[in-house]
């Protein structure tokens, strides 16, 4: 992928396992999120394909992505402010409608039985992920934590095959990344949805994934278990700089 004279990703390459959750780490900058964006059709890439389960994303419009069964979160929380959880979780169903603008105008019974069925849906998740106590709560005063789990609940209303998180830990704190760890592991072992996920908070990747892949200036540096890639010398480098780096900040003088 090219932005004018720069290459932010440059022939990176992996694939996703059904029913597993996968991890891209690396600094900032190593376009770990372009990777994200690329996926779900907000970029197209320069070079290069997307599959997913035989369809070609490339070759599909952004707002087929969702109908796919793709659904993802942002770094920056992007939800309805003045709309209350309720109501964010029910737009995650619009992929879901199968009604006309009149029927929905003269709300026929079909309307209706759509309209219980994507209630019952946003419960459902609500459920889930604890969210009953904020069901009626209008965004803009929720605690930003609570937000991130109402921003994955609006992706779960989709019923993705793939969820992909863009760094779901950002701006928690401890207990609140705990929690968010629980809920990835959930989502696998109970729901069944591969996750795919851009995360830095180390611990929380060790937790949850299975297989780690490790970018840097847009390439992969390395690619196995949590504990194989932590532990890979380049991957090391690119995050504390070289090993003569951390021997000269030993030996300077405080």
């Amino acid at each position: 992928m090219r932005f004018g004279g720069v290459l932010a990703v440059n022939n990176v390459s992996f694939d996703v396992r059904k029913g597993e959750v996968f991890t891209l780490i690396g600094p900032n900058g190593a376009g770990k999120t372009t990777v994200f964006n690329l996926i779900s059709r907000i970029y197209t890439p320069t070079e290069g394909t997307i599959s997913f389960e035989g369809v070609t994303l490339t070759d599909q419009p952004p707002h087929r992505i969702a109908s796919l069964g793709i659904a993802r979160t942002f770094q920056n929380i992007e939800l309805f402010e003045h709309a209350s959880v309720l109501h964010n979780l029910l737009i995650g169903r619009h992929t879901h409608r199968s009604t006309s603008l009149l029927s929905e105008v003269l709300f026929t019974p079909k309307v209706r039985a759509a309209e219980i069925a994507a209630r019952e849906k946003a419960e459902q998740v609500i459920e889930f992920l604890d969210l009953q106590h904020h069901r009626d709560s209008m965004i803009a005063g929720l605690p930003y934590g609570v937000r991130k789990v109402v921003e994955m609940a609006r992706a779960l209303c989709t019923e993705p095959k793939l969820l992909l998180l863009d760094e779901p830990s950002s701006g928690l704190n401890v207990e609140e990344t705990d929690d968010m760890a629980f809920w990835i592991q959930d989502i696998k072992h109970e729901l069944g949805i591969t996750v795919l996920m851009v995360e830095h908070d180390m611990s929380l990747v060790s937790k949850v994934s299975d297989r780690v892949v490790a970018m840097n200036q847009g390439e992969v540096l390395a690619s196995g278990s949590p504990a194989e890639v932590q532990s890979h010398p380049g991957v090391i480098e690119a995050y504390l700089g070289s090993v003569d780096d951390l021997g000269s900040l030993r030996r300077t003088p405080a």
